[in-house]
């Protein structure tokens, strides 16, 4: 099992373009296993739960980049902070704030990326293109020293591959707007099922679970 994990890693990493960088999707995945990508040069990891990547940070070198890709809960987010290298789910002005407010006091500057709607199944979450120009031009957060959004993410919908081309279509025309205007460079689209499409979009990280890892273990 070890073997094959390393070996499908090695793989996905070989066929795919060398500016795009792979997120391994760790959720529910036993730190056993993310030490064997760590330890063949892996370091970028991501996780949906506050609490399970804290358990991990403290477990693990503390040179692993670890990505915060679920549901933001605003009330935990101050675990995280002093070594989150990128959040990928900021939706709403007030987790903005509460991001600076908290890496102020580590005289911090975090990144993040704004979660976009692109489909319309209920379980995925986000945002609309004119709330996340306004959180853009919010005078506040033009103010803020210790947040700065540097991109976009989104999630196709569980569909045909024509939908899924069409959504990922639209959030690279997206993205193309916020480049030139903000100056973004960050694109996280594409997950297992679907990364070979976002990548001809130009996703420039792709977040791998299940082809990575396989089944999730639900042990830490």
């Amino acid at each position: 099992m070890n073997r094959i994990i390393d070996d499908q890693f090695l793989s996905i990493k070989k066929m795919i373009p060398q500016n795009v960088k792979i997120l391994a999707v760790s959720k529910n995945q036993n730190t056993f296993y993310i030490e064997k990508l760590y330890k063949i040069g892996h370091r970028d990891f991501g996780e949906n739960y506050i609490q399970e990547m804290v358990k991990k940070y403290k477990k693990l070198p503390k040179d692993i980049r670890w990505h915060m890709i679920g549901r933001i809960q605003s009330n935990k987010l101050k675990h995280i902070i002093p070594f989150i290298y990128l959040i990928h789910s900021v939706q709403n002005i007030k987790q903005i704030r509460i991001i600076n407010k908290i890496a102020s006091k580590y005289h911090k500057i975090i990144h993040c990326l704004l979660q976009i709607k692109i489909c319309n199944e209920k379980n995925k979450s986000g945002i609309t293109d004119q709330e996340a120009s306004k959180i853009l031009e919010d005078e506040t957060y033009k103010k803020m020293k210790n947040v700065k959004i540097i991109g976009i993410m989104g999630i196709a919908s569980f569909q045909e591959e024509k939908k899924i081309h069409n959504e990922f279509s639209y959030l690279h025309e997206l993205y193309n707007k916020y480049k030139n205007k903000y100056g973004h460079y960050i694109l996280s689209m594409g997950m297992s099922r679907d990364y070979n499409i976002a990548i001809k979009y130009g996703s420039t990280i792709v977040r791998l679970g299940t082809l990575i890892f396989g089944d999730r273990k639900k042990i830490i």
